[in-house]
């Protein structure tokens, strides 16, 4: 297959990439774009080249799996491209559709000019990837569109539409009509002309207030808390400010190296790859049938029905949401109008847009008027017999073939689906995470009876609605939940030993979790599990370890932040934890209870207490086949549980820990305590004496 073919037209030669699917700089393109390059010098009825590629966009940029393997030796690297087009004695015209990211962008910002359509963008997102740019796009594009607009986009990694781009001076022109012949008459007509302007690299800048870096490291702070890269990327635009060209462009590859070679690097690029690896299922054809979903109902308007509403209308899909009564409708229904204002007065949406998705959700009290939708989503309260009376209500007035899905985070999607015999080839579950209309995560719940075809039809949906869809077989509290018990019960017991809740929540949150167990604890509220324990315990509330000071706090009428006190003090109007001393006192009550001593734990003990539990049971997760993919689990804690992207997710991260580490400890803490989150998984241990990572066994089993 030829990577770069080679035309003219008139006195323009023609360069088109096509290395499908994104026209990545894999071995080979920058070889044959160095030799096009070279062919078009040496003709002499040539006077300029228009560089583009074939599909769907420009070029993606780097093939990033060469950042962990080495480049064929004596192969072409983007730096011989970069080399060609900015020694060209003829100018060179990036011409861009699609996407310029990345490597992309920096090729086209070695070129003479740069023409784009207007739907495309362009950006430099490396730093979702742990790295900063590494050919020159830290030199260059200050150089083009200052350093201020240079250091949002670098630092950020977010694109740019082409509108902007052209505003900030990194495009020329932008072309209304077919992408090629506009280029190629643009090309045309500079190469007749004789007259470039400067390349990117001889731009001077005008020197900046040393300022506008320390003011960008102070703004990204927070959201770059225990990250190398966004500040990597600071440090290579101010060598462009600081340092002539090549000597920039020389600490931008010193840096850039050692970003590439860092665990934050590898983690990052571990969930670029897991992402795009979580729309496979095994064993399931690519190309079963889909459906298209042309309406929808949702039965619920509370706070989950409504966000997922949300979610179909900004789809594009015409959705009926039900409530039982007029009032619980009108609620939820605020509620909807209230979310799109709030983003559109945020700038994120016109009022038009707003509009129209408001007119394509239709509130109704009659469940009958779901009997043309062609999915329905449950979101009711979570109990089952609740549960199973609506999925008999709308096996009674569905249309045939009818796809239902429950929203639920716990209960068996297998035993609803039994409780619609004739339909259970189309029920399964949908996990969305709260709130429904933000966050990324959905956990589609595949039932032991679900047609492949209907499951690969809701992936699809997720993705429409903008989620990332993530495959999990039927268990309690599928993946993220049902691992997550360990670590808060944990943590909860750890506070009866007398651990100072603190400390805990201190030593998660420097490990990068947005927030410590127990004040999580806290804002989702204490009083919900405590209600599941007096139900479980017939009115009374059972004092096992990790329930005994939980169970204190609510007797007490400490909910947590909903009441102004839980694990912590909460000032009225603040959400601060506030240590409180009472909870010293009900430790001690705690270890006089269990027969314990208190005793001074260490944050390497309390961070082994907390994560090894996770580790431990998603392998088990893995051994039984809930979950599909190590990196599938590192994706549900990634985008649904606050985990931090720097490490990669809990199983990427505990094969840097070393597995066998991991395994020995969690065979250490079952032999103390016993408890089941501590039942050393067979594959954890296997993997362990292995040597092995959870990459690995991912790489040998799909």
């Amino acid at each position: 297959m030829t990577l770069v073919k080679y035309d003219t037209h008139d006195d323009v030669a023609i360069l088109t990439v096509d290395n499908p699917p994104v026209n990545a700089l894999s071995p080979g393109v920058p070889k044959g774009i160095v030799e096009g390059v070279s062919q078009a010098n040496a003709d002499s009825n040539v006077r300029a080249i228009v560089l583009i590629g074939a599909g769907r966009g420009f070029i993606a940029g780097a093939d990033i799996r060469f950042f962990s393997r080495p480049w064929p030796a004596g192969a072409e690297k983007l730096s011989h491209i970069i080399s060609s087009f900015e020694d060209s004695p003829k100018p060179v015209v990036a011409a861009i559709h699609g996407h310029a990211l990345g490597g992309g962008l920096e090729l086209a910002m070695s070129c003479h000019y740069r023409v784009i359509v207007p739907k495309a963008r362009v950006g430099q997102p490396e730093v979702k990837l742990g790295i900063p740019p590494g050919a020159g796009g830290t030199q260059r594009l200050p150089r083009l569109a200052g350093v201020d607009a240079a250091l949002d986009m670098i630092v950020s990694g977010d694109p740019v539409s082409a509108e902007r781009a052209q505003q900030l001076g990194i495009v020329d022109k932008l072309i209304d009509g077919e992408l090629l012949e506009g280029a190629v008459a643009f090309a045309s007509e500079k190469g007749s002309s004789g007259a470039t302007h400067p390349l990117a690299r001889d731009i001077s800048i005008t020197p900046e207030d040393p300022g506008i870096f320390e003011a960008k490291r102070a703004q990204i702070k927070r959201r770059a808390r225990g990250m190398r890269a966004p500040y990597a990327c600071i440090e290579c635009v101010e060598a462009a400010v600081s340092l002539p060209f090549a000597e920039g462009l020389a600490r931008e590859r010193e840096i850039f190296e050692k970003c590439v070679a860092s665990e934050e690097s590898q983690a990052m690029r571990h969930v670029f790859f897991a992402e795009r690896g979580a729309a496979k299922v095994p064993g399931v054809d690519r190309e079963v049938p889909r459906r298209s979903f042309s309406n929808a109902g949702v039965v619920g308007a509370g706070t989950m029905g409504g966000g997922i509403s949300m979610n179909l209308a900004n789809a594009g899909i015409p959705v009926t949401v039900i409530e039982q009564n007029a009032q619980a409708l009108d609620r939820g229904m605020a509620t909807i109008e209230k979310n799109y204002a709030a983003t559109v007065s945020k700038g994120r949406l016109t009022q038009a847009d707003m509009d129209q998705r408001l007119a394509r959700i239709t509130p109704s009290t009659r469940i009958e008027d779901l009997q043309q939708a062609d999915i329905i989503i449950e979101a009711i309260y979570e109990e089952m017999p609740a549960k199973k009376e609506i999925f008999s209500r709308l096996d009674a007035i569905a249309k045939p073939g009818a796809v239902l899905t429950s929203n639920t985070s716990y209960l068996d999607v297998n035993e609803i689906a039994n409780s619609v015999p004739e339909r259970k080839n189309t029920v399964l579950g949908t996990h969305f995470f709260s709130p429904a209309n933000v966050m990324r995560l959905l956990e589609v719940v595949r039932t032991d009876t679900v047609d492949d075809e209907v499951l690969m039809s809701v992936l699809d949906l997720g993705r429409r609605m903008g989620k990332l869809p993530i495959v999990s077989g039927v268990c309690h509290g599928f993946i993220g939940n049902r691992m997550l018990e360990g670590y808060f019960g944990e943590a909860a017991i750890m506070v009866e030993e007398g651990v100072d809740p603190s400390q805990i929540d201190r030593v998660m949150y420097d490990f990068g979790m947005a927030m410590g167990p127990l004040a999580v604890s806290d804002l989702a509220g204490l009083d919900i599990g405590w209600a599941k324990r007096k139900a479980a315990g017939g009115g009374r509330a059972a004092d096992t370890p990790g329930a005994f000071i939980s169970n204190r706090l609510c007797e007490l009428g400490r909910y947590g932040q909903k009441t102004g006190r839980g694990y912590y003090i909460y000032e009225k109007g603040s959400r601060v934890p506030v240590p409180d001393p009472e909870v010293e006192e009900l430790s001690r009550q705690a270890a006089v209870h269990f027969g314990s001593e208190p005793r001074q734990v260490s944050d390497q003990e309390i961070l082994e207490r907390c994560m090894y539990p996770l580790v431990n049971i998603g392998a088990a997760i893995l051994e039984e086949g809930i979950a599909l993919r190590a990196s599938d689990i590192d994706l549900v804690y990634l985008n649904g549980y606050g985990f931090p992207v720097w490490r990669g997710g809990p199983m990427h991260w505990a094969g840097t820990v070393g597995l066998d580490t991991v395994g020995r400890a969690v065979d250490r803490y079952f032999e103390q305590t016993g408890r089941d989150h501590w039942s050393p998984s067979s594959l954890l241990n296997k993997l362990g004496a292995e040597a092995k990572t959870f990459e690995a066994y991912d790489a040998e089993n799909n």
